[in-house]
């Protein structure tokens, strides 16, 4: 029972922030664990050096990721600090799990071509602005029928990492397909209100701010999910967008069959996005403000990308 008490305090204040359902997720699996961790004593009676040593037993006896490490310790800060009311903690001798430099993995455009020369429907169309926006598959997935402006030839990502909003690029090839995907968005809206469904989740309850407005074509996702399914927070029976594992299964499939022999993933296209601009002359702010990165130094490492290999030196062995 005080677990249970504690898991929806927790839960309050995440939604109070306005967090995803995912973090939601992840903060109170991470939260679960460590009280597991240890035999079950309530976490106010735990402070700094128990944190320490889940931590570090996460580090080194379970050998996790550095971001799993980090994902961990957001979810216990914000247990202690925004849940209990305690600043800070002190982990003084916190072991960090070592995070491996490696360089994402770049597609080249006819790498790209092939690719998405295999894919069909939606996923296609999905692929397509991934790449040519450079968005996160998750911001692409939540994107809604008002969030595409074609005027401006521009598309907005509402609530992206660091529930910050921003402007992508909207390519011209896809004008069309989006076009005809709204129409599509439209025949199966009209037909949930005929069932008695059709509302949409707002976000921060406008729908109780603008009463009918959820009903409205322009807050439906623009990748609507074939069914309908209900909220696990608000428990409103609506169709939410597409599963990222949809696109993803899809995407792998397809650079099988281009025979494509590196691993490609959803980011893959984010990554190539950001290469190919700048390997095209664009200024590296003007990448960064699309790709929606806090800090330059995320952005360069794609000008590392591009500095290796054979694109500027010349191999000894060439020269034989």
């Amino acid at each position: 029972m005080a677990k249970s008490k504690l898991l929806e305090q927790v839960r309050q204040e995440i939604r109070r922030r306005n967090y995803s359902y995912k973090t939601e997720q992840s903060y109170t699996s991470w939260i679960i664990r460590y009280v597991k961790f240890h035999g079950t004593v309530h976490p106010k009676n735990l402070g700094d050096t128990e944190v320490e040593q889940f931590l570090n037993y996460l580090a080194n006896d379970q050998n996790v990721a550095s971001g799993t490490q980090n994902q961990a310790l957001s979810a216990l800060l914000f247990l202690y600090r925004e849940v209990f009311g305690k600043e800070s903690l002190d982990l003084k001798n916190l072991t960090r799990a070592k995070k491996p430099k490696r360089l994402p993995v770049v597609l080249s455009v006819e790498e790209i071509a092939a690719i998405l020369k295999e894919l069909k429907g939606v996923a296609a169309l999905i692929c397509r602005i991934l790449y040519g926006s450079g968005l996160r598959i998750s911001e692409c997935l939540r994107l809604r029928v008002q969030d595409i402006d074609f005027d401006y030839e521009q598309l907005w990502v509402r609530s992206g990492k660091g529930l910050k909003d921003r402007v992508s690029l909207l390519p011209q090839k896809c004008i069309p397909e989006l076009k005809e995907q709204i129409k599509k968005v439209e025949a199966i809206h009209q037909n949930d209100l005929a069932k008695g469904f059709g509302k949409s989740n707002l976000p921060k309850a406008l729908s109780k701010k603008y009463p009918g407005e959820d009903k409205e074509l322009r807050w439906q996702y623009l990748f609507p999910s074939k069914i309908i399914s209900e909220d696990p927070r608000s428990g409103l029976k609506h169709r939410y967008h597409l599963s990222n594992r949809y696109v993803q299964k899809r995407l792998k499939k397809a650079a099988k069959k281009a025979g494509i022999n590196k691993k490609v993933t959803c980011h893959t296209l984010r990554h190539s996005f950001a290469t190919h601009l700048l390997k095209n002359g664009y200024d590296i702010r003007t990448v960064q403000e699309l790709l929606g990165h806090k800090n330059l130094k995320t952005t360069m490492i794609y000008t590392h990308v591009i500095n290796k290999g054979g694109n500027y030196i010349k191999s000894p062995v060439d020269v034989l």
